[in-house]
């Protein structure tokens, strides 16, 4: 039974990697004022953060079209897939999810396909389909690979820092009077998303000190099989200018520089 995976480009995953993967990926719509971008087609990560620096207007993710997920399942069955998994961004931070849904059932008729919800964006996502498209090559069954999916879902944690609050004005997820009190008093709030949400899970002076926490939260967690580092325009990270946290993940994981969703959600620098 040949089975094939369905994301959407919450995921952070190239089309260039979504080719080599096998997977399919439906890109997502992003709105700044009355222009509606494309994810991945007309909307590059540079102009994204141009963009967000440049305008005043909300940016808003829009709900995905019925149309977008059930061509990708049909391309799948083209393909010679006997079953689809369609593995989305967390449902409780977008409906594309249910979109995706739509479309299965549109399709239960002629063509099994299983919707899942991984609480997850970016790259905690992204490796839950890594992994996904790996066992669907391996030729898991339908079966295997959802318990697969399941299992990493309830496994994976994401953490972020973030250093200003604007662009969440800018968002929309908080009003001004909170973005301006959060201005004055220099805070950096601290985000924990494991739970599919996002939930504050503390404040700091510092950059300095938000990356301290995030060391702190990662020694907390133990044994960690897989851990990757990223960031919204915040290069000094990348250069591993705080060594501090560099060198407590080389020996555990890649740098890796992509633009995610919550960076687009939220703020450069994060």
């Amino acid at each position: 039974m040949t089975i094939r995976i369905v994301t959407d480009s919450a995921s952070d995953i190239s089309l260039e990697e979504a080719e080599d993967l096998g997977i399919e990926i439906v890109p997502l719509s992003i709105r700044f004022g009355e222009a509606e971008y494309t994810d991945l087609v007309d909307l590059s990560v540079s102009d994204f953060y141009q963009k967000m620096a440049e305008s005043d207007l909300c940016h808003q993710l829009l709900l995905l079209r019925l149309g977008a997920f059930e061509a990708a399942f049909k391309r799948c069955a083209e393909a010679g897939a006997d079953g689809v998994i369609c593995i989305n961004l967390s449902l409780a931070l977008s409906a594309t999810g249910q979109a995706a849904q739509l479309a299965a059932d549109a399709l239960a008729d002629t063509l099994p396909v299983k919707c899942i919800d991984s609480k997850s964006i970016t790259c905690g996502l992204g490796t839950i389909i890594r992994k996904a498209a790996g066992a669907a090559k391996d030729g898991g069954s339908m079966d295997e690979i959802v318990a697969l999916v399941e299992n990493l879902a309830s496994r994976t944690r994401i953490f972020a820092t973030l250093d200003t609050l604007e662009n969440l004005k800018k968002g929309g997820r908080i009003g001004g009077a909170k973005a301006m009190l959060g201005t004055m008093l220099q805070f950096k709030p601290c985000l924990d998303l494991s739970s599919g949400e996002v939930v504050e899970a503390g404040r700091q002076r510092t950059r300095k000190k938000s990356l301290i926490w995030l060391k702190e939260v990662l020694e907390s967690e133990g044994e960690i099989s897989e851990l990757s580092i990223i960031h919204g325009d915040a290069p000094d990270v990348e250069n591993s200018q705080h060594s501090f946290l560099i060198s407590f993940l080389e020996t555990r994981s890649g740098l890796i520089n992509l633009v995610q969703l919550l960076e687009r959600m939220e703020a450069p620098e994060s």
